[in-house]
């Protein structure tokens, strides 16, 4: 096996890592509902399904897997202290 994929702790990273990602989309969506129904005066109508709902499905999950792959790559980070500025 290589490295990357016997590291212990990838799997509760990465599922972490969707959990947090997809809250965080969640949030994004909200913020971006609120936005648009103060600018126009009505909540969006997503309750029919269409675009407005595939739009707002599809960012939660392309939240959900970017945090999952943050968490893949910060798993996969040696740890320990970094140095002064450095990434």
């Amino acid at each position: 096996m290589t490295p990357h994929t016997s590291a212990p702790g990838r799997a509760p990273a990465a599922a972490t890592g969707l959990l947090v990602g997809g809250a965080a989309g969640f949030l994004l969506t909200e913020a971006v509902a609120v936005l648009v129904s103060l600018a126009v005066g009505e909540p969006l109508d997503v309750g029919g399904g269409g675009p407005v709902r595939a739009v707002l499905v599809a960012a939660v999950l392309l939240c959900a897997l970017a945090g999952a792959l943050v968490g893949l790559r910060r798993a996969g980070r040696p740890g320990g202290p970094r140095p002064e500025g450095g990434r």
